[in-house]
């Protein structure tokens, strides 16, 4: 099955903006208002309508991020009446324009009786190594908006309620029809509220809101990733006019460590190591994000060397009990500042040295003096 994020043509980590851009860029392009009697055209349209149906749901698109199309079998809900593609053209421009103009339809955005859902909002949030192993839960404070406790968020007086806009009868939006194609304008009464306020709020002017630092506990999830989302469902934004609230976004980036490099849920720690060491053998202790283990250096080992710990990497998100490795990377260290009794034992090794003990460097000898008997012919 194709990649979805293909079929849109956008990156793995594009924002919930770019998505909608590049499905919007695509619709319009496609849709089969555009393009009567063509199959393929039609056929591109439900793909694209398919894939954004996921990639636009935050839940979807995790389990598609994690698990594919086989997670989305497994978990598939209902789509758009009709399946995949069925929208009319009417949709197509509620949904590309009715944000934009302040309008939208009763329970989205905007509603006939005023009523809006709050915005969403994006903490970022930094977590540990440690904290990916282990999982966490944090503490953040966030400024927020809440609905007032006075009005209720209505933004009216106690004892009144907003009224319907006469102007545009509510819809928070004044349309004009230009041939075949309709022209809407952000109600110039109402300013797309669909309503309006005659005796505000003392409390919060008639908006409806207040604003107030709110303290919320996130759960982090042992085996988060740079990029991972976590959603929280009604702490976003307040609504206006009573509408339900936003939901906050908090986007994990993972910070880097002074011992472990990541690669997926793999981890690679280099750890350097005598010469003698790498010559004849050893047995190490080596850190891993749980503890002290210890590791057997083979004789002879090179800087390059890399000898993996099965199941001491990372947690696998959402798979319990499911761990990558930990490769250790040998660096062999030449020595340095030699005290005397040092050099001698090293030069006298040099000395003793015929060629056996050095396959690498004899082999390579061996090869330039090959090239450059070539040469000289």
């Amino acid at each position: 099955m194709k990649d979805l994020y293909e079929i849109l043509g956008v990156a793995r980590n594009a924002s919930d903006a770019e998505i909608k851009s590049a499905y919007r860029k695509l619709a319009m392009k496609l849709h089969p208002d555009r393009n009567p009697d063509d199959k393929e055209a039609e056929a591109q349209f439900k793909e694209v309508n398919a894939a954004y149906e996921v990639l636009k749901d935050g839940k979807k698109r995790a389990i598609y991020d994690q698990y594919g199309h086989a997670g989305l079998n497994q978990g598939a809900g209902g789509g758009h009446p009709g399946g995949p593609g069925a929208a009319g053209f009417g949709d197509i421009f509620e949904e590309f324009f009715g944000d934009i103009f302040g309008g939208g339809r009763p329970g989205g955005r905007g509603g006939r009786s005023g009523m809006r859902q709050g915005d969403d909002y994006r903490y970022d949030m930094p977590v540990t190594l440690e904290e990916v192993m282990s999982g966490a839960e944090k503490t953040i404070r966030i400024p927020s908006e809440v609905a007032c406790d006075t009005c209720h968020g209505s933004g009216a007086k106690p004892g009144t309620t907003p009224e319907t806009c006469t102007t545009c009868g509510g819809s928070g939006q004044v349309r004009t029809q230009q041939g075949f194609f309709a022209v809407a304008r952000t109600c110039p009464t109402c300013r797309g509220e669909g309503t309006m306020v005659r005796s505000p709020c003392g409390t919060c002017n008639g908006t409806g809101k207040k604003q107030k630092e709110k303290t919320l506990t996130v759960k982090i999830p042992p085996g988060v990733d740079t990029g991972t989302r976590i959603r929280l469902s009604g702490e976003g934004g307040a609504g206006s006019r009573g509408g339900p609230p936003g939901d906050l976004y908090i986007m994990i980036e993972v910070l880097n460590h002074n011992l472990f490099e990541r690669y997926n849920n793999d981890l690679l720690c280099i750890v350097p190591v005598s010469f003698p060491q790498a010559a004849l053998g050893a047995k190490l202790e080596v850190p891993t994000l749980t503890g002290r283990a210890r590791i057997t250096i083979p004789p002879g080992s090179q800087t390059g060397k890399r000898l993996a710990m099965r199941g001491k990497g990372l947690p696998h998100l959402n798979r319990p009990g499911l761990f990558g490795d930990l490769v250790v990377e040998i660096r062999v260290e030449t020595p340095v500042n030699l005290n005397k009794r040092q050099r001698e034992l090293l030069e006298e090794f040099e000395s003793c040295s015929d060629g056996t003990c050095q396959p690498e460097s004899t082999g390579f000898m061996d090869r330039v003096k090959s090239f450059w008997d070539k040469m000289a012919n």
